[in-house]
């Protein structure tokens, strides 16, 4: 039994003493949208579609997350019982819509990633379980749809469970079978709400388990930019709604790494190669 990160032992007294008096990841979000131009990532993935490679925008989401994550490690950290945390990998929740479900029934599941994995890998990785969550049949379910299938049945008691179940993950004593299986204990939620045609939101990290930073796509928009001349230009982007726990780290490392995460979309090339090729100083 534990919990799916390792304790952070050396931070300074402040962001000690902040899980102290904030004792609630909806207590401590900031929130706020990242415009990513459309054009740089729409020629690559055109350039690659002719080369016989089928890569998606999601993907490079992703793997732009990835990579971000591998040089600013402190992103993928949570607290627990008042207490920082470092997780012990880099694993994203995602929701998946099922064929004929595409109402209300889909489910959600975690894929795991490496620090070193480059958009081919990540690509790969998401066609597995896409393919592995989006059957319908009863042999196919995830741990999740098992997991939850026999608590649905036991009427009032589920309130009961519920109640020690927060309570273990409070005082870091869920089974690590339950943490695999959580799409709450991941270091990233994202959520992709052009697949049905929806504005980003804000979507909240939730209390229960271990995830600070929730990333939701929407539908694209023109984002109004001043151009070299003066002039306004409107530039045709993907925005994304993020939502992240202040406690985890400082607002200027927030900002060096999403800038990172633009840097990286606007030239996707970057992202064929790992992380420790490009010579990069981890930032702390």
């Amino acid at each position: 039994m534990g919990r799916d990160g390792t304790r952070v032992r050396d931070e300074g007294p402040m962001y000690t003493l902040i899980p102290q008096l904030l004792t609630a990841r909806h207590d401590a979000m900031n929130m706020t949208t990242i415009d990513i131009p459309i054009e740089p990532m729409r020629k690559y993935l055109n350039k690659k579609r002719r080369e016989g490679v089928r890569l998606s925008n999601m993907t490079l989401i992703l793997a732009a997350y990835v990579q971000m994550v591998s040089e600013f490690p402190s992103l993928n950290r949570f607290v627990s019982g008042r207490k920082i945390f470092q997780h012990n990998d880099i694993s994203v929740s995602l929701v998946v819509l099922r064929p004929g479900d595409r109402a209300n029934n889909g489910t959600m599941g975690k894929l795991y990633f490496d620090p070193e994995d480059t958009v081919f890998d990540v690509q790969r990785k998401l066609d597995e379980y896409v393919e592995k969550n989006s059957s319908t049949a009863k042999e196919d379910e995830n741990g999740l749809d098992k997991l939850m299938a026999p608590l649905c049945k036991i009427g009032d008691l589920v309130n009961v469970v519920g109640w020690v179940v927060r309570f273990a993950d409070r005082h870091g004593l869920l089974p690590k079978a339950f943490i695999d299986v959580s799409p709450f204990h991941a270091s990233l939620l994202m959520t992709n709400l052009t697949s049905i045609r929806t504005n980003h939101i804000y979507h909240h990290v939730y209390d229960f388990g271990s995830t600070s930073i929730a990333l939701a796509m929407g539908n694209m928009r023109d984002v109004p930019k001043r151009g070299k001349g003066g002039e306004i230009e409107l530039v045709r982007s993907l925005p994304i709604g993020v939502v992240m726990d202040e406690r985890i780290c400082s607002g200027h490392y927030f900002a060096l790494a999403f800038a990172r995460l633009k840097e990286l979309l606007a030239n996707p090339e970057i992202m064929e190669q790992p992380v420790s090729t490009r010579h990069l100083k981890v930032v702390k």
